[in-house]
């Protein structure tokens, strides 16, 4: 019995130990880095190869790291919004246009997108991924992301005033960052199948953990909350946003549950009446884009034309809108 209750004791410690390991690291450097030589790999998707007019846009952060970044045009001088696309963990660029066919997170959800939406995109290599220098952490990815915009902001070539966020996974925890910073530089945020924060996923990601790690609505001690160097708590970020917000959610997430988005717009909506709510039934964590179709594209179409409108909509029409309903949960 003594050496059975042994066993359960150095095997609970053993897993917990690992957990422990995985959420400290996170996020983890998994990207794609450059070659010995510095130079980018061309892969097959790269923008180029798929005749997007692009831009390699080399980055410094206020700390000084390096950073990558692809400035893609719709059409030369394109006064449509410019979106800032943070993507999920595998925070590189070069991943995005390789053949992660598998997470449907491709070249081809951008180049539909540009078409889709007439905008210009701009996607950056989070430090420690691609070919950006650096090691990941919240605090360092922020500045990136801030150096991304800030860049965007010194453009001639853009209608600065048409800015908006899109962020999917871990990037929504990310570009909300990015929003409540800069209310007065970015028009509005998207976030999709994006998480409450990353002390809520370890409950989710490692179940026996969830009476020790959590932030939103946790009934454990929390005890073990100080060990996770990045918490991403967007759940208390989202709340602060003045923006509109966006909320794109795949009810069949297989990573992050779908009741995390839920309350992020909730919680949203307590301050902010410009915020929409769209859910995909058959929307997994990756493919929502692609399972929800045209009414995906719809539903960002009727949100920038409502708030991040071109010179050509006036007041009034945006007023009127309103008055027809256009707002709130789609």
């Amino acid at each position: 019995m003594l050496s059975y209750l042994h066993f359960l004791v150095y095997g609970v410690g053993g897993m917990m130990a690992v957990g422990m390991a995985l959420l400290i690291a996170f996020p983890r450097k998994t990207g794609v880095r450059a070659g010995a030589s510095g130079a980018l790999q061309v892969l097959p998707h790269h923008p180029a190869r798929l005749r997007l007019k692009y831009e390699d846009v080399w980055l410094r952060a206020s700390d000084g790291v390096r950073l990558h970044a692809w400035f893609i045009q719709y059409v030369p001088e394109c006064t449509g919004p410019t979106i800032i696309f943070f993507q999920e963990n595998a925070g590189s660029i070069l991943m995005i246009f390789s053949k992660r066919l598998s997470y449907c997170t491709s070249s081809e959800f951008i180049h539909i997108m540009l078409q889709k939406l007439h905008c210009n995109a701009f996607m950056l290599s989070y430090r420690g991924y691609g070919a950006s220098d650096g090691f990941p952490s919240q605090h360092g990815i922020i500045q990136d992301a801030q150096a991304a915009l800030d860049h965007l902001m010194q453009r001639t070539d853009i209608d600065t005033s048409r800015i908006v966020v899109f962020g999917r996974s871990l990037g929504g925890a990310v570009g909300a960052v990015l929003a409540r910073n800069n209310p007065d530089k970015v028009s509005g945020l998207i976030l999709e199948n994006t998480f409450t924060s990353i002390l809520d996923m370890a409950g989710v990601l490692l179940p026996f953990l969830k009476w020790f790690i959590g932030h939103s609505g946790s009934k454990g001690p929390r005890m073990l909350n100080f060990l996770v160097r990045s918490p991403w708590n967007t759940v208390d970020v989202i709340g602060q946003v003045k923006q509109p917000i966006l909320f794109l959610s795949g009810l069949q997430d297989e990573m992050v549950p779908p009741s995390h988005m839920q309350l992020l717009h909730a919680k949203a909506a307590e301050k902010n009446d410009r915020c929409l709510f769209t859910d995909f039934p058959s929307g997994m964590h990756m493919d929502t884009w692609l399972s929800g179709g045209d009414r995906y594209w719809r539903t960002i179409q009727l949100f920038l034309g409502l708030h991040v409108p071109g010179k050509e909509r006036t007041a009034k029409q945006l007023k009127n809108d309103d008055a027809n309903g256009n707002n709130g949960i789609i």
